[in-house]
C-alpha cells in the first residue's frame, strides 16, 4: 500500500513505500521493478516544446543533500523538491524524460510548486560514469551565464541513447553530441574530462554513496520532499504523470497532520 510520513528518519531508514515502475536495479543487467547563485532560461532546444528555467546553488538541501554543483529546474522558492536519481545509460530514465518529465515540467514546475534536483548516478559502468562527468563539466560551464543550456545538453544526450556500453557515452560520442548543442564548448567539455575527471568522479561517487544510505538502489527513483515540514514519498521507475501528482498531493496534505 502507498504511504507517505512527515519523517526525514524515516525515509532514511528505507521505510517509506515505493512506488514500482519501469527501473533498473543496482547491480543487475536487465530492468523490471514495475539560496540560489543564478537563475536563468533555456535555450532554444529545449524538450517538448518547454523551457524551464535553472538554477545553482551552494546550500545543503533539507535531504543532506550538498546542491553545489547539481542542475536545479524550477523556482529557487518552490515548496516541494523532486530528487531525481538518474543515469544517462537507463532506457528507463530516457522513457521518463520522454514521456513524463515535460508534463511535471508544465504542471508542477514552471506554476512554481516543485523544484528538480538532478543527481547522476551511474553504474552501468565507465561510458555512465563518463557521461555523468561530462554533464557534470557542462553545468559548471553554463551555469552562471546560461543554466538553462543545461536542459538543451542533457535532452540531446538522452536522445542518442543506444545500447549500454556500446561505446554511444563514450568521450568522443559526447563530445560529438556537444557540437550539436548550441551554447555548449565541446573544447571546454573536452579538457575538462581530461583535467577534472578525477574531481568529480570523487563527487559523484559521493553521491551514489549517500545514495545507497537512503535506500535508492533503482534509476530513476525520485524523493518527493515538503521543504517546510520536511514530509517524504518515494517514487521508484518511469512512472506516468498521474503517480507524480498523487505523490505530490500526499506529501502537501501530509503537512497539516
Amino acid at each position: 500500500m502507498d504511504s507517505y510520513r512527515p519523517s526525514r528518519r524515516a525515509f532514511l531508514g528505507g521505510s517509506l513505500a515505493v512506488l514500482g515502475g519501469g527501473a533498473y536495479l543496482f547491480g543487475r543487467s536487465d530492468g523490471s521493478t514495475d539560496g540560489p547563485t543564478s537563475v536563468g532560461s533555456s535555450g532554444g532546444n529545449s524538450s517538448d516544446g518547454i523551457s524551464p528555467t535553472f538554477h545553482s546553488s551552494e546550500q545543503t538541501s533539507g535531504l543532506g543533500v550538498d546542491l553545489q554543483g547539481k542542475p536545479l529546474m524550477g523556482s529557487p522558492d518552490a515548496p516541494i523538491d523532486l530528487y531525481y536519481w538518474t543515469d544517462f545509460q537507463c532506457p528507463f530514465c530516457a522513457r521518463f524524460e520522454r514521456e513524463t518529465l515535460p508534463e511535471i515540467v508544465r504542471k508542477q514546475v514552471e506554476p512554481g510548486n516543485v523544484r528538480v534536483v538532478f543527481i547522476w548516478l551511474p553504474y552501468f559502468g565507465e561510458d555512465s560514469m563518463t557521461a555523468a562527468v561530462a554533464a557534470a563539466c557542462v553545468w559548471r560551464r553554463v551555469r552562471d551565464d546560461s543554466p538553462g543550456t543545461y536542459w538543451d545538453w542533457q535532452t540531446a544526450v538522452f536522445e542518442e541513447q543506444g545500447e549500454k556500453n556500446s561505446g554511444w557515452a563514450s568521450e568522443e560520442s559526447l563530445l560529438e553530441i556537444a557540437r550539436s548543442v548550441s551554447g555548449v564548448d565541446a573544447d571546454a567539455l573536452e579538457t575538462c574530462l581530461q583535467n577534472r575527471r578525477d574531481e568529480l568522479e570523487a563527487e559523484i561517487d559521493a553521491d551514489v554513496e549517500q545514495a545507497s544510505s537512503y535506500d535508492v538502489t533503482a534509476t530513476p527513483t525520485f524523493g518527493i520532499f515538503d521543504r517546510e515540514s520536511k514530509t517524504w514519498g518515494k517514487l521508484v521507475g518511469a512512472q506516468p504523470y498521474a503517480r507524480f501528482e498523487e505523490a505530490i498531493r500526499r506529501v502537501d496534505d501530509a503537512e497539516g497532520e
